[in-house]
Parts: structure tokens; C-alpha cells; sequence
């Protein structure tokens, strides 16, 4: 091995800081327990340090007990969840994601006009149910372009399509292509709903499969955006690998391979990328170099009741 390229941007974004922060910020508020329905962001590294200073994840609101806090993770909710707390009087933390509310948002007022609506995702993906949650009726789910073909949806049909956020760029825009071929009139979102994160690590994959013999994409298993990086590193040709830490790396996958490229998924903390170089280099000395395609300055702010609280 003599060259190991690491990928940038790679790992948290802006939205992960701010959800993990949250949960962070809410046990120094309120103490421990404080209660967080579904894993906050999809790393188990995060979860289990969130875990260890007294977070408790569950995946209902029937095992939230009364009088605790109870935040909402990254990936938004159904509008059915917000409503069950609210009967329960609970005390809610929103860490959904901006960029997911900005879906949100998106649905509800389209369907308050009278569309009928599409949405471009994996069927039981959290930010998916949440996202399909948020209006009664009208709403198709589509992860490919064949589903595109199995929509039975009259032409006339006035029509509107959103996406999840951590979708392959490329195919995504293969299945609005052909949701404009069979539906001329579709309205699409005024600003693309894929995240600036997830964008911005699929190009830095494509940029650095140029100059590769294999890939590592640090991220767990349930991570939507880190599967999609190691798909479109199988795109561009190069063998590619979801790995969750340097332990999951089997030496064979790197028989023959001199130039290694390393990505980390949005809820991949940096730690694991220097793991990862650290393993690899004892297979013998291989100078490491950044390649990064953009910088990223991206913040978005807390709570209100979370913003006064010294880190």
C-alpha cells in the first residue's frame, strides 16, 4: 500500500452536530434519564456515548414514562407522534433535522392545495415514515424508476414529488426524469431536497474513485446516506466497503490495492476515519493525503431552551 486518500467532506454534518449536541445540552438541563424515541442519528458509536451519560433511546412513546423529556430524533416524525405527546402532555426537544422540516413543509402545503403527492424514498426508512406521516391520503412511495411505472395515477392527476434527504444524487434524479416522461406537469420542490451534506460526500467519492484500487465508507449498517456512498463507489467501478469501525475490514479486500480511499457517512464520527488509517498502516508505511472538494460552514441553531446552556 503506499497512498491513502481521505475523502472531504466526510462524516458529521451539520445536522448530526446539532442532534447530538441537543441530547447533550437536554441531559445537562434537565438530568438523566432524558428520553430519545429512535436512535438520534443511525450511528451506534453516538448512541452508545449518548447512552453511557444517561440517554435512554426507545423506539415508541408508549415507553416514554410521564414527567421526563423526550427528544425527537434527526430523522422527523409522523405527525401522529406529535399528537400522541401531546395528549400525554409530554416535553418534547425537536431534533429533526432543518432540511427534513423543510420537507415537511413542503408536503403539507402541497397537499393543502390539492395535490396529489410522491415521495422518493426507501420504504421503512425513519425519515421516510415520518416524511409520509405528515398528510392522511394522496401520497405514493417510489425508490425506483420501475415503481414509476406501477403508479396508478390518472395523467391529469395535478401532481407534486419531494425526496428523502440522504438519497444517491444520480439515481434520484433517474427517477424524477422519468416521473416528468410519464407526468409532464409534476412540480418539484423550488430547492433540491437532498441534503448539502449527503451531495457533498457523493462527490467527493466520485472525485477520489478516480484515483483508487478500493474504498472504505466508515458507517453503520442502517445508515442511509453511508449506503449510498458505498453504492456509488460500485458505480464509478471501484470495490467498496460499509464498514462501521476498522474492525469490520477483512485484509482481503485489499489484496493488490495500493491507493485506498476512505469516506465517513454523515453520522460517522472523525475518530473511526483515524482508527482506520491507523490499522492501515501496519500494513506498512503509506503516506496519507486529504482531498477535499468543498468546505463546508454549515450551522444550524438549537432549541431555544437548549441555546443558554454553557456547553
Amino acid at each position: 500500500m503506499k497512498r491513502i486518500y481521505l475523502a472531504g467532506p466526510r462524516g458529521f454534518c451539520a445536522g448530526v452536530d446539532r442532534a447530538i449536541l441537543i441530547v447533550e445540552r437536554a441531559l445537562s438541563v434537565y438530568g438523566a434519564p432524558v428520553y430519545v424515541r429512535h436512535e438520534i442519528v443511525h450511528s451506534r458509536h453516538a448512541v452508545e456515548s449518548l447512552r453511557a451519560k444517561g440517554a435512554i433511546f426507545v423506539e415508541e412513546l408508549a415507553d416514554v414514562p410521564d414527567g421526563v423529556p423526550v427528544v425527537f430524533s434527526a430523522h422527523g416524525v409522523a405527525k401522529a407522534v406529535w399528537k400522541d405527546a401531546g395528549r400525554r402532555d409530554l416535553h418534547v426537544i425537536d431534533a429533526t433535522c432543518p432540511l427534513v422540516i423543510k420537507v415537511h413543509r413542503e408536503v403539507n402545503r402541497d397537499y393543502d392545495q390539492g395535490y396529489e403527492l410522491i415521495l422518493i424514498g426507501h420504504a421503512g426508512h425513519p425519515e421516510v415514515i415520518g416524511t409520509l406521516g405528515q398528510v392522511p391520503d394522496r401520497f405514493h412511495l417510489v425508490s425506483s424508476v420501475k415503481d414509476v411505472d406501477y403508479l396508478d395515477i390518472a395523467p391529469s392527476t395535478e401532481l407534486s414529488y419531494v425526496t428523502q434527504t440522504t438519497l444517491s444524487v444520480d439515481e434520484c434524479q433517474d427517477i424524477v426524469e422519468a416521473l416528468h416522461v410519464r407526468f409532464p406537469t409534476i412540480k418539484g420542490p423550488q430547492q433540491e431536497d437532498i441534503c448539502y451534506a449527503t451531495q457533498n460526500r457523493q462527490n467527493a467519492v466520485k472525485h477520489i474513485a478516480k484515483l483508487v484500487d478500493a474504498i472504505l465508507v466508515l458507517g453503520s449498517p442502517n445508515s442511509s446516506n453511508s449506503n449510498r456512498l458505498r453504492e456509488l463507489g460500485e458505480r464509478c467501478g471501484i470495490p467498496s466497503y460499509l464498514i462501521d469501525s476498522w474492525r469490520d475490514i477483512d485484509p482481503e479486500w485489499l489484496n493488490g490495492s495500493e491507493k485506498i480511499g476512505i469516506t465517513a457517512g454523515a453520522s460517522a464520527p472523525e475518530f473511526l476515519v483515524e482508527e482506520v488509517v491507523s490499522y492501515l498502516q501496519t500494513f506498512g508505511s503509506a503516506a496519507v493525503e486529504e482531498i477535499n472538494v468543498i468546505e463546508e460552514d454549515v450551522v444550524f441553531h438549537l432549541p431555544p431552551e437548549l441555546v443558554a446552556v454553557a456547553p
